[in-house]
């Protein structure tokens, strides 16, 4: 049986942490920035976790 693929989108989207859970980014941080407020913004530059009902979906994806 051949080796399987990790998901190439997945694999620039999640980072694991040294515990072995998933590192996420926020959306909407990407353009059309000016309508935003400062703090809004400030929030979305942090990074998140996967939800625990999404980690067997993400780790799928990324063949862990």
């Amino acid at each position: 049986m051949p080796k399987t693929k990790t998901h190439s989108g997945a694999k620039k989207r999640f980072k694991l942490t040294g515990t072995g859970k998933i590192k996420r980014k926020h959306a909407y941080k990407s353009h059309i920035l000016t309508k935003k407020e400062t703090k809004r913004k400030r929030n979305l530059t942090h990074a998140g976790l996967v939800s625990t009902a999404d980690t067997n979906r993400v780790e799928h994806m990324l063949v862990m």
